[in-house]
């Protein structure tokens, strides 16, 4: 075909109108029906695997639910138990010796707490990775993540890690509670508040003191089991020891058969004998066993005893030596004087010897 052909064949040929190319199609009935039937034959053929996630995510919930609320009642009614353990015993005479009722609850309200946290944790968390397994979610990147953001925490929040971990321990150990006196190191007094960060301490004059456990690297518990109570009795070297012994034993008799004293001592008062004997004293030893963190309140009432019982038996009680003081008005003010010097008189020939002599006048 020649050019001209070409080019009349093109001009001939109609243009679309800008109207004519902005007009969308619209789709034809036979379209939508193609479409439509797509779409249902899609969800036929994925139904099922959509109702078994779904049922299986379902079920993986409601297990967790029931699972977690289950736990948790039969952690709660375990700490109602202990509670009711220490409420039975509480105002006899052993519950007022060997139970603290608001030491047993705190601990064991710190327990149950700690222990449903727990529980939640572990279901809730497994429930969610099971859920996301579910939809065939890749989990390696996840539990990657979560462990590099948790060496991260650990590592920018390890104070309060590791005074977490302590709290936890020391109320699992039941190491001291509510009521003990305690020696922390770091500060000393009596429980008054039991954490899983922070324990609180009344001091001996008033104040309070907040201890991180993690700061606590040993306790001395001086309210467990039992303490001893010691008395020096520092006597004259020509006392009779056995007379002396026979004043100590009435006096512990007799103070073990009073009240309140025959609850605070859970054992006779026993003289153990002769501690030291020096030139001019002799220190006989008393010692009891007693109600933990009594022993001091036992030590000052046999001090007070032993001292009355003494004085009527014409007991003499001494302390430190007293060394005697010289007569300062009859003492020789000259007597720590050294004699006197001959070069302290001029006229002496030492001293004249000891000058020096007067250099020549030089006449130019």
């Amino acid at each position: 075909m020649s050019l001209p052909a070409v080019l009349l064949a093109v001009g001939s040929t109609p243009s679309p109108s800008p109207s004519e190319s902005q007009t969308p199609s619209v789709p034809s009935i036979q379209d939508a029906h193609e479409s439509a039937t797509q779409a249902a034959s899609w969800v036929e053929q994925n139904w099922s695997t959509w109702l078994a996630i779904g049922l299986k995510v379902l079920l993986i919930l409601v297990i967790a639910g029931v699972l977690r609320v289950v736990i948790r009642r039969a952690i709660t009614k375990l700490i109602e138990r202990m509670n009711r353990t220490a409420q039975a015993v509480d105002g006899t005479a052993i519950g007022g010796l060997l139970v603290n009722v608001e030491r047993r609850r705190q601990r064991s309200q710190a327990i149950g707490s700690v222990l449903r946290s727990v529980a939640s944790f572990l279901i809730m968390g497994t429930a969610a990775l099971m859920v996301l397994s579910a939809f065939d979610i890749n989990l390696a990147p996840l539990l990657a993540s979560a462990g590099v953001a948790g060496v991260a925490i650990g590592f920018g929040a390890r104070n309060l890690v590791t005074d977490f971990l302590s709290g936890v321990f020391m109320i699992l150990e039941d190491q001291y509670g509510v009521g003990d006196s305690i020696d922390a190191g770091v500060a000393s007094g009596e429980v008054i508040e039991v954490g899983l960060r922070v324990t609180k301490l009344r001091g001996d004059n008033g104040e309070i003191w907040y201890v991180r456990n993690g700061e606590v690297k040993r306790i001395g518990n001086l309210s467990q089991g039992w303490s001893t109570a010691g008395v020096d009795v520092t006597v004259r070297p020509s006392e009779d020891l056995d007379r002396v012994k026979a004043v100590l034993g009435e006096v512990g008799e007799a103070m073990s058969k009073e009240e309140p004293w025959n609850e605070l001592l859970w054992g006779p008062i026993e003289v153990l004998g002769l501690d030291s004997v020096l030139l001019d004293s002799m220190v006989v030893r008393v010692s009891a066993k007693t109600m933990p963190g009594k022993s001091l309140t036992v030590e000052r009432e046999l001090r007070w005893r032993i001292k009355r019982a003494f004085d009527a038996a014409d007991i003499r009680i001494v302390g430190r030596p007293v060394l005697p003081v010289e007569d300062t008005a009859t003492a020789d003010p000259t007597a720590g004087m050294s004699a006197p010097s001959a070069y302290s008189n001029t006229s002496s020939p030492q001293a004249q010897a000891a000058t020096p002599l007067t250099p020549p006048s030089v006449t130019k």
